[in-house]
């Protein structure tokens, strides 16, 4: 059933039996949407630039462990040729922040008039580089609490289950586009809000992101080990509270205490789940802080507002990365 916060109720929207979807990055989050948009009968297309991915997605298959089990091997269209696969009714971005720019462009043979450009990836900024290539009308934007790895090419671990928020790029925006995608992600049995408050959604989980990614990182811990009581997770208090004030003075409605709670709840039941900016650390990779503290400190400074824990973080994960690349 397809939710969202307007005072409408149930959205009425007449869709095919399948809709043509493209996944722009075959990787964690990218390779649950793919399995799971193609196992509800849509034509799902995977688009990825590393050859092993495309080899095992298009060959034996991709490969999805859930919480309940090792699903079947699920072989998909896989190309690094985006003009081969014709025009979508559904375009997702899941690549890391920095390779948002290109891949936009890469993707432009996928996306007509009426095609909807979905970005659901982490931090802050992704959809105003997606702006600069599609038009603002096309644009649906949104967050996910669902967690996987890579366990290796085409191969991914779903780790979690969460809710998704997804609504429309222009504030005031029609919700017709998303509430469309909206739609084809709950039949997936993706549970989707679809809302037109979504950019406070994105920084609800921005300030999770921002508290949560670096102290992992850096300290190597998974996520039940950050969470426990002590000098670390006030820390993550602390960072976390730095962008509680830059989004409500931003104009955003969100509440120290309710991140807090919730912030401390994903931790507790994160178990021996890493963050993604520690798998990028492991793996000697490019992180996204970026898009994730720095983007909360560079509201800040705009705003005249001080945020040394967030600006601290960013300089320590920015020397981290210069350890190794």
């Amino acid at each position: 059933m397809l939710r969202h916060s307007s005072a409408t109720g149930l959205a009425l929207v007449t869709l095919p039996p399948w809709m043509k979807v493209a996944i722009i990055g075959g990787g964690a989050i990218g390779g649950v949407w793919a399995s799971q948009l193609a196992r509800a009968g849509n034509d799902v297309t995977v688009v990825d630039v590393s050859s092993a991915v495309l080899g095992r997605v298009s060959g034996p298959g991709l490969l999805v462990e859930t919480p309940e089990g090792p699903q079947p091997a699920l072989p998909l269209r896989a190309t690094c040729r985006p003009e081969e696969a014709g025009q979508m009714d559904a375009v997702w971005f899941f690549i890391k922040a920095q390779h948002t720019a290109s891949a936009a462009q890469l993707a432009r043979p996928l996306v007509a008039a009426g095609t909807a450009v979905v970005t659901q990836q982490n931090g802050w900024g992704n959809a105003d580089v997606l702006l600069e290539v599609y038009p603002a009308p096309q644009l649906v934007v949104g967050v996910t609490y669902h967690s996987a790895t890579v366990v290796g090419p085409g191969h991914v671990k779903h780790t979690g289950r969460g809710q998704s928020y997804i609504g429309p790029y222009v504030d005031g925006g029609d919700l017709a586009g998303a509430e469309r995608v909206g739609r084809m992600m709950n039949e997936a049995g993706l549970e989707t809000t679809v809302t037109a408050e979504v950019k406070t959604e994105i920084w609800k989980k921005l300030i999770l992101n921002c508290a949560t990614l670096p102290t992992s990182a850096l300290t190597r811990l998974a996520a039940g080990d950050v969470g426990q009581p002590g000098a670390l997770l006030e820390l993550v208090d602390a960072i976390a509270a730095e962008a509680v004030q830059v989004a409500q003075a931003l104009g955003y409605d969100v509440d120290m205490d309710e991140r807090r709670e919730r912030i401390h709840a994903i931790l507790a039941n994160g178990g021996r789940g890493k963050a993604s900016m520690l798998q990028d650390v492991e793996g000697s990779r490019k992180t996204e802080i970026e898009v994730v503290n720095d983007a909360v400190v560079r509201a800040a400074e705009r705003l005249g507002i001080v945020t040394p824990l967030n600006r601290a973080m960013v300089a320590l994960v920015g020397g981290l990365e210069r350890s190794y690349l």
